[in-house]
């Protein structure tokens, strides 16, 4: 099956930047889409930013200009760069993907994705 690790998670002060990786293995298909999400505390999941073989992109509109969804195919590992972070950025974040082998847009509905990690957490002190 296919599995996704995420990590570079960490505790950081307004105005850090922190990066985030996403390891994926056991999908070996030419097309597919993969996102970013996060749940805060009492909170629903929400996207953040995702991400298709071919180089799309799509982000929420807040975090549009601070962050950076990105893929490096050799080492089968998807990024998200986050700069100038917020206390509102805490929050649990969780790569996912989209197995289904169909060229598709990038999406940020949860519901499009297949397989998700088991999130890593970053936290934003003011």
């Amino acid at each position: 099956g296919v599995l996704l690790v995420e990590s570079g998670g960490d505790s950081v002060q307004s105005g850090g930047s922190l990066r985030l990786s996403c390891v994926v293995s056991g999908y070996t298909n030419d097309n597919w889409r993969m996102g970013w999400f996060r749940q805060a505390p009492g909170k629903e999941r929400e996207g953040v930013a995702s991400i298709n073989s071919r180089g799309s992109t799509a982000y929420a509109d807040s975090m549009k200009g601070r962050f950076t969804i990105s893929q490096d195919n050799i080492k089968n590992t998807l990024y998200l760069q986050m700069n100038s972070l917020k206390p509102d950025d805490t929050a649990m974040y969780y790569c996912a993907i989209d197995r289904d082998q169909r060229l598709k847009y990038p999406s940020l509905e949860s519901f499009h994705y297949t397989d998700w990690g088991q999130g890593t957490q970053v936290t934003v002190s003011s």
